[in-house]
């Protein structure tokens, strides 16, 4: 990176940033309190509170949310006349899924061959060192010159809505000019990408019953109708013979237009087995960034491991869909919630229900902000051009503050480029792109507040 003074104190930061990143990651904040104690999750929340009292940060508050989370909110003023911009990232984490496949602890963040593992490293925890790395680097080469509100979120993850419905109820609260969502990622490490379309997501559980009771498979089988049976023909009726995702009534034909997405690099990211065909049609930036995308995230059936004879009455699973731009999650949770119905077979008992959703969302890449960030992004990456992408995943507040600001701009960046495999075990950090990233926000701040 070529020196400047901006950098060079974010590089002075980063052994603190590390130590403050592993603090967080410790915290065991997952936002589903059936699985882990709430306690993890009001004690991260308080750590990041101190964090931002610590930075001057003024009206810092923790905020109860409809769903029982907590989001943490401060402000920091900056010249009188200044611009206000927010900055958001959410501090809750998904679940590790299976511990002991995790090369280090999930929840210590523990450096290996160049990154920083731990769960929460790169989404969003990070994000928030992110977020502080900048204002302090601003704070020591000539001050913030902007009012700044910083938002941290409790359950993003969970998808439950919580932040979407207090920022309703207090809309004065997060009103921004320019909104920056530290929840997104680059491309690939080292190209420098701004986010500029979500899919939006709905889940769903599906419920089939078919018996009062289970029944021996050697006395019944045959004619007995088997829910279980009759859930995977429902499922298998979700996706063509190519894997492409097929509800009843929803377009699954749109195009992305920008940047693209090659079949290697993607096999690579995604880590695709040998001989494993991809699924669907059209491009990868297609497929993952334009189009709907159905996923089954996991079914109640008896594990393999003591698995008895017989032929089961009820069975259950959670599917997810995710939503391109353009689609309204709402109808096209309707529409998934009627074909599962109509293609459930053999008459068999059905409930639907839908658990969580969250709008797709697309921004203006032709604003004053993208030019102030792109101008911002040429510097932390010497050499690169900022590019457009697309993201498969979900933030469901964009929506919410889009609705609410209209006027506002609203980017997305982030640490959670392909290496650092979020949701997935030993997920990581690059630090050179949060010392990168965090000069890029730094710079941003400064060219916006003087455009």
């Amino acid at each position: 990176m070529s020196s400047n003074p901006v950098a060079e104190t974010v590089a002075s930061l980063l052994p603190q940033a590390k130590a403050e990143l592993a603090e967080l990651v410790a915290f065991k904040s997952v936002a589903d309190f059936a699985q882990f104690p709430k306690s993890e999750s009001e004690a991260a929340a308080h750590w990041i509170a101190d964090a931002l009292r610590a930075e001057g940060f003024a009206d810092v508050a923790l905020l109860d949310t409809p769903d029982g989370t907590q989001s943490v909110y401060g402000f920091l003023p900056g010249p009188e006349g200044a611009k206000t911009v927010l900055l958001y990232a959410h501090y809750d984490v998904q679940p590790p899924l299976d511990e002991a496949g995790w090369t280090t602890p999930p929840f210590e963040l523990t450096e290996r061959d160049g990154r920083w593992y731990g769960r929460g490293s790169a989404d969003c925890k990070g994000g928030v060192l992110m977020h502080l790395l900048a204002l302090r680097a601003l704070k020591a080469n000539g001050g913030v010159p902007v009012h700044v509100k910083v938002i941290v979120e409790g359950s993003e993850e969970q998808g439950t809505g919580g932040l979407e419905r207090y920022a309703e109820q207090h809309p004065e609260l997060l009103a921004a000019d320019t909104i920056v969502i530290g929840d997104a990622g680059n491309f690939r490490a080292g190209l420098p990408t701004v986010t500029t379309t979500l899919r939006g997501m709905t889940l769903v559980r599906v419920a089939v019953d078919t018996l009062a009771g289970n029944l021996h498979s050697g006395q019944f089988g045959g004619a007995a109708p088997d829910a279980l049976g009759a859930l995977v023909r429902v499922l298998d009726s979700l996706r063509a013979e190519d894997g492409s995702t097929t509800v009843d009534g929803l377009d699954a034909t749109a195009a992305w237009d920008g940047l693209e997405y090659t079949e290697e690099q993607f096999r690579s990211d995604a880590r695709v087995l040998d001989g494993v065909e991809l699924i669907g049609d059209g491009s990868i930036a297609d497929r993952i960034w334009a189009r709907p995308a159905v996923t089954v995230l996991g079914i109640d059936c008896p594990p393999v491991i003591g698995a008895t004879p017989s032929v089961q009455s009820s069975a259950r699973a959670l599917i997810s869909l995710r939503v391109p731009p353009g689609v309204d999650a709402a109808a096209a949770t309707k529409l998934l919630q009627a074909h599962v119905e109509a293609h459930t077979p053999w008459g068999a008992r059905v409930t639907t229900e839908q658990i969580g959703q969250g709008q797709p969302f697309r921004a203006d890449p032709s604003s004053p902000a993208y030019q102030a960030m792109a101008d911002a992004m040429a510097v932390a990456y010497p050499g690169e051009t900022m590019q457009y992408a697309g993201q498969g995943g979900s933030i469901p507040l964009c929506n919410t503050l889009a609705r609410l600001y209209p006027q506002a701009e609203i980017l997305l960046i982030g640490l959670s480029e392909p290496e650092a495999q979020i949701h997935a075990v030993d997920e990581s950090v690059s630090p050179e792109e949060l010392e990168r990233l965090s000069v890029a926000e730094a710079l941003f701040l400064r060219n916006y507040a003087a455009g």
